[in-house]
């Protein structure tokens, strides 16, 4: 059986391949495995934005909030997908969230998280 790690590659490759349906049912196959697998969130908030489920997309990338909480990306991207779905207040709180982190992290206050994790279609 597959890594989930070998499962994204293969959802990323579905994607590349430019079938976003199948990378997205992929993805939702990881989480029955690894239900905490943080790029599959990631990938999934950002692909069910796309094909339209504004909810799913939502909901992935507050789980990124969740396991990731002191990595200023998780909530730059939460911050884009709110905003692609015209919930504008709820993006400007993010990138607030996002821009306090980074600056804690620079002050040195806390060590960074994935800091530069990088959007899901780069690979890990």
């Amino acid at each position: 059986m597959p890594t989930p790690d070998e499962m994204y590659d293969e959802a990323i490759a579905l994607k590349d391949q430019g079938d976003l349906e199948a990378a997205v049912e992929k993805l939702k196959s990881i989480l029955e495995v690894d239900p905490n697998h943080v790029q599959t969130h990631m990938a999934l908030g950002v692909y069910l934005q796309r094909l339209g489920d504004l909810e799913g997309a939502i909901e992935h990338a507050l789980k990124v909030t969740e396991l990731e909480p002191n990595d200023p990306f998780s909530f730059t991207q939460l911050s884009v997908i709110y905003q692609r779905c015209g919930r504008i207040p709820e993006a400007e709180e993010a990138m607030a969230r996002a821009r306090m982190l980074q600056m804690a992290q620079m002050q040195g206050q806390m060590p960074p998280g994935h800091a530069g994790g990088g959007p899901p279609s780069g690979g890990r």
